[in-house]
């Protein structure tokens, strides 16, 4: 009972994004080919977003991909070199033993590991540490209970071994998520500092258009740095959920963008605001949409521009009628009443004022039907 308990606390914990800090991750990836006679290892590092570092087995090697790593000691790539290549070992056996599991003896298969910490603004820190077997997951670290968990049937000999009290797997794990990796991440941080710890403030814009039945809201916040970023529609002080997923997009100058969309039905008296939350700011930035401004009197003046044509059209229908009613006829044979072509000089006396006035009843309809969007 309590490893579900716990469990269900890390699935919780990692839904959240790491939104407001900084963290390192590191991604093992070995595959099994029949192309190859060996497994093929490839291990990268990460600072928040940013690569790096990088080993292969095709070089055998641990280089620098950030160019602020440079600055570290040849020691330190020795030694990272060193390491990379036990934990190629280490997961090329991973993924034989995961193939004896399934029970499969060739093909192409993967084992993947990912591990690493963060550290948020308020100084507290969290890690975790996951692996998975041909795309999906295969076993997990519980950091709150700091024991392995089996997340398919394969699994549950690997959990209860690595579970047993003279392994000590979870406590060095435990170890090295608090302490080694929050060190080095302060280290990386103190190099790349230029470039992590640089704040741009985000700009807003908000804007609409109408819509099929609705009116489509727009929050367009761009050119703020770091990436990270909670962007969200409010009504009356309540979210609105987006129409689609958040997507950030970067920049060519380094900086990221995002546009958040809703559609709402505007009602008297609602207020519609978006949101930013962002690591620049001292407090969350609020951008109301202003119904006046954006959109809501285009549809009033449509909708007088389209009275007018009506009122237009009556009067020209009441002056044919009057035309027939005194005997004079239309000089201009081509003079027709576009909505329902009548012409009083072509002879038809079944003319109808009702039928015409049903028309016109059709093209209010039809008017008032916003067009599709292209």
């Amino acid at each position: 009972m309590i490893v579900t308990c716990c469990r269900v606390i890390l699935l919780c914990n990692l839904i959240h994004a790491s939104y407001g800090g900084h963290s390192l991750r590191y991604y093992h990836t070995t595959v099994s080919s029949p192309d190859h006679e060996m497994p093929q290892y490839t291990s990268v590092g990460y600072v928040d977003r940013i690569q790096i570092t990088r080993y292969g087995s095709d070089t055998g090697r641990s280089v620098p991909v950030a160019h602020w790593m440079k600055k570290l000691e040849h020691e330190y790539w020795e030694e990272e070199t060193q390491n990379g290549r036990e934990a190629e070992k280490t997961c090329e056996l991973n993924v034989m033993i995961s193939m004896s599991r399934f029970n499969q003896t060739g093909g192409f298969h993967s084992f993947q590991e990912m591990y690493g910490c963060e550290r948020r603004y308020d100084g507290s820190t969290r890690g975790y540490w996951l692996y998975g077997y041909d795309g999906k997951d295969f076993l997990a670290l519980d950091t709150k209970c700091w024991v392995y968990y089996p997340i398919t049937d394969q699994a549950q000999v690997s959990a209860q071994r690595w579970n047993e009290p003279e392994q000590r797997t979870g406590a060095r794990a435990k170890d090295y998520l608090e302490t080694d990796c929050i060190d080095w991440l302060r280290k990386y941080l103190e190099y790349g500092k230029e470039e992590l710890e640089r704040r741009v403030r985000p700009e807003v814009k908000v804007s609409s258009r109408p819509s099929s039945s609705a009116m489509k809201l727009h929050c367009q916040v761009y050119g703020f740095h770091p990436r990270d970023v909670d962007v969200n529609w409010k009504r009356n002080g309540m979210d609105i959920p987006p129409d689609e997923a958040k997507q950030v997009l970067p920049n060519s100058d380094g900086t990221y963008q995002l546009r958040v969309s809703v559609e709402v039905t505007p009602e008297k008296g609602a207020s519609y605001s978006c949101h930013v939350n962002h690591s620049s700011l001292d407090e969350p930035l609020s951008v109301t949409w202003d119904s006046q401004r954006h959109g809501v009197n285009e549809g009033r003046s449509t909708r007088r521009i389209i009275g007018c044509v009506i009122v237009a059209v009556v009067l020209v229908i009441v002056g044919c009628i009057a035309v027939k009613f005194f005997k004079v006829p239309c000089t201009d044979e081509h003079l027709q009443i576009k909505l329902g072509h009548f012409n009083p000089a072509s002879g038809n006396d079944e003319f109808n004022v009702s039928d015409q006035l049903n028309r016109v009843k059709e093209i209010i309809v039809q008017a008032n039907d916003p067009e599709p969007q292209g």
